[in-house]
């Protein structure tokens, strides 16, 4: 998964809250589409585009599908945002870094 596909995935503010509804554990399609404004079909197109994302996995049991968050697949999309993090610490560094060499001159 790239975070491309997690960042385009979690876009949909109705993925998002699909998402983060699975912060509490795993739940039946039935379950999530419960809490939804939407139909349990677009439940499921929704979660399938998670699933393709790498964010949630799916298991059968008998004829019920549980969906869980995939930690794993959040893994790609937070060394990306804390590449920007590491940009602005290594910004401040040079700041500082600038600004002490001007007061020593």
């Amino acid at each position: 998964m790239a975070y491309q596909d997690a960042i385009t995935a979690l876009s949909d503010p109705r993925r998002r809250a699909i998402f983060e509804s699975l912060r509490a554990g795993p739940k039946s399609v039935a379950h999530i589409a419960r809490d939804q404004p939407v139909s349990r079909p677009a439940v499921s197109q929704h979660l399938k585009v998670l699933q393709s994302a790498g964010l949630v996995d799916v298991t059968a049991q008998g004829t019920k599908r549980f969906y869980q968050i995939r930690h794993q697949g959040l893994t790609t999309l937070r060394h990306y945002i804390d590449s920007f993090w590491q940009d602005t610490l290594d910004a401040f560094a040079n700041h500082v870094t600038e600004n002490q060499t001007k007061k020593e001159n």
